[in-house]
């Protein structure tokens, strides 16, 4: 039996491909796009394949977005919409720093909150939230992003424990470096502020993103995640990143100064 779906963040990378793989195995998919044009291009792309799933605004800071798409009668929320700036911690702008706890912790929370109290009401319901293997383990000259996904690792730690008596599920998804181009423009960022003042450690080394995997692979993960009757908590892929995770988590207990 179909369900009905909402996903932030479906412009592009995981959220598009969840977006139309979910339509075509005939679930409902309602797709939040950031702004207007967005909207717009997503709409003639399912309609140029065939596909029927509903378009809708949803810049998830923008207060007014969030309560229409609240209005909403969703199975599953997919909290999937984000974004990443790199840069040390000892230089970042707290500007820059702010905007992505906005994004990726504020507003995505306030979403789960109120459909987190919709679906409480009715005893069913699922919160998919894209995390990342960055909220698992370290990830220097990518320390804003990584402390956004260790915060929605807490964030989503507790909200399993709270809901599970109400019939609410909440779980997440992990995906380690996929070439949604994503790292690719993450990396850039630090690059806007950089030359914007005197700094006092080096430049994160620039080098090309070669070895990401397909993102294929982590959508159909989504996938899975979203139509299972029971569900693990996390999702990580690829594999090798969750062996890569379960091996940091044990050194960091021998971690010296």
């Amino acid at each position: 039996m179909g369900k009905t779906v909402l996903i932030t963040g479906a412009a592009s990378g995981f959220g598009r491909g969840v977006a139309f793989g979910l339509a075509r195995r005939g679930h409902q998919v309602i797709a939040g796009c950031q702004i207007w044009p967005q909207v717009w291009e997503l709409r003639n792309a399912a309609r140029a394949d065939g596909i029927e799933m509903q378009v809708i605004k949803l810049d998830v800071l923008n207060e007014i977005d969030r309560a229409r798409a609240l209005e909403l009668d969703i199975d599953v929320l997919h909290n999937n919409a984000g974004i990443m700036e790199s840069g040390p911690m000892a230089e970042i702008p707290m500007v820059v720093f702010r905007s992505v706890f906005e994004t990726n912790v504020f507003a995505a929370l306030e979403l789960a909150q109120g459909f987190a109290r919709k679906m409480v009401r009715r005893g069913s319901g699922r919160i998919v939230w894209t995390s990342s293997v960055a909220g698992l383990v370290k990830v220097p000259f990518d320390g804003a992003y990584a402390a956004s996904k260790h915060a929605v690792e807490g964030i989503c730690s507790a909200l399993h424990e709270e809901l599970k008596p109400y019939g609410v599920e909440v779980v997440t998804v992990n995906p380690g470096a996929y070439r949604t181009g994503f790292n690719d423009t993450g990396m850039e960022s630090m690059d806007q502020w950089w030359g914007l003042g005197e700094r006092v450690v080096e430049h994160w080394p620039v080098r090309e993103l070669d070895r990401q995997h397909d993102p294929a692979e982590m959508i159909a993960a989504m996938i899975d995640v979203i139509e299972a009757e029971d569900p693990p908590y996390r999702t990580v892929r690829p594999e090798s990143a969750g062996e890569m995770v379960r091996k940091e988590q044990a050194l960091v207990w021998d971690r010296k100064a």
